[in-house]
Order: structure tokens, then C-alpha cells, then sequence
């Protein structure tokens, strides 16, 4: 059995016997899958950093036919995100990358939308044009796009994120209340879609 190597994003990691954790994480060619780190919980382990939430690693595995769970056994850290306020954002992507995708069903959209969102907070973009964008594009590409009954503004900034790159939006003074009934009609769709109450959306609303 050859090992794979994905460009993955890691979703969650959960903790497995005395000292595994059990891994979900979306990869570029397979989709998103779910794995075990032997003895990543332990001071020194193979994986370091690389199992941080919204990491961008490449991951070295094992997936044998018909197993539910592959075995990691490394990865090597591309990008990952630091600062409390940047951070609630990552929880955030990474809850609804965690509940809007299918195991196993690749989506090269959604993953390129991941790597353009965080490329941004990490080079000191706006965090809440950022989750907005996200938000949009999160939607349409998982094919749960709603009828957007919102504001005037708020109808002109999602045509307009539909047209333009996140780093070429209109400038603008964003704060959480810039199209804040965009974000909210995304967010019930997504909350009804998976059927449960988004537990950063509230630390969101915090910051």
C-alpha cells in the first residue's frame, strides 16, 4: 500500500485512546476524509504544529480500501494563522468547512476559495469582508444558495463579491455591521442546511 501525499487543510482534530487524535481534514484531491495521528498527542511527535486548526499542510497517509479511517503519518506545514480575533475567524471557516462538506467528494472550488480567504487574513486583510466573502461563496459552492431578501448595500457588496476577487473589493468601512443582514440570511441557510446552531457564529458577533 503506497503512501498519498494531499494538500490538505485541517478541519478537526478530536482526542483518540491514551495518545492519538483523530483527524478531519480536507484535502485538494480526495475530498474531505478523516484520519488517525498515532501519538500526536505527545511532546514529541512527528506532526508538531501541522494539526492546528485551519493549518495548510501537506499530509502523508495511508488509506486502505474501504476503511473508514486512513493513517497519518506525517505533515509538513505550508501556512498556518495566529492572533485571538484572526482566530475566532479561522474557528469559524472551519466549522462550516466541517459541517457543508461531504466525506469523500472533492471540491476544487471550495478548496481554492479556502486558500484565497486565508492568504488574506494572513497578509492583514479585513477580518469581516473576509467572512462575508467566505460566507457567499460558501453557499453557492455547496449548492445551498438562498433567495437574498437583504439591503440595498448589502445586495450590491455580494454582486459584487460574485465579480471580483476578496483583495479587489470596493474599499470600504467594514465593521460588523456592514452587511450584517447578508451574513445573517448566509448563516440561517447554513444553520438550517446542517441543522444546528453554528457554535462560533455568537464569538463572531463578539469581537
Amino acid at each position: 500500500m503506497a503512501a498519498r501525499v494531499s494538500e490538505t487543510f485541517v478541519l478537526r482534530t478530536y482526542p483518540f485512546r491514551e495518545s492519538d487524535l483523530i483527524v478531519s481534514f480536507f484535502t485538494r484531491d480526495l475530498g474531505k476524509l478523516r484520519g488517525v495521528a498515532r501519538r500526536a498527542r505527545r511532546p514529541k511527535n512527528t506532526f508538531g504544529s501541522g494539526l492546528e486548526r485551519l493549518s495548510h499542510v501537506r499530509m502523508t497517509y495511508f488509506q486502505r480500501e474501504n476503511a473508514e479511517l486512513a493513517s497519518l503519518t506525517s505533515c509538513e506545514l505550508i501556512g498556518m494563522q495566529a492572533e485571538y480575533s484572526r482566530g475566532v475567524a479561522l474557528d469559524y471557516l472551519t466549522e462550516v468547512s466541517e459541517q457543508l462538506l461531504p466525506p469523500h467528494e472533492p471540491n476544487e472550488k471550495f478548496f481554492r476559495l479556502l486558500v484565497a480567504v486565508l492568504a488574506n487574513l494572513r497578509s492583514g486583510g479585513e477580518i469581516w469582508p473576509a467572512v462575508a466573502y467566505f460566507s457567499l461563496w460558501a453557499v453557492r459552492l455547496t449548492g445551498i444558495f438562498p433567495e437574498l431578501r437583504v439591503s440595498r448595500e448589502s445586495g450590491e457588496i455580494a454582486e459584487e463579491m460574485f465579480q471580483k476577487p476578496l483583495g479587489g473589493l470596493t474599499p470600504r468601512a467594514w465593521t460588523k455591521s456592514t452587511a450584517r443582514d447578508l451574513r445573517r440570511v448566509l448563516v440561517r441557510t447554513m444553520e438550517q442546511h446542517v441543522e444546528r446552531k453554528f457554535l462560533t457564529v455568537p464569538m463572531l458577533e463578539a469581537l
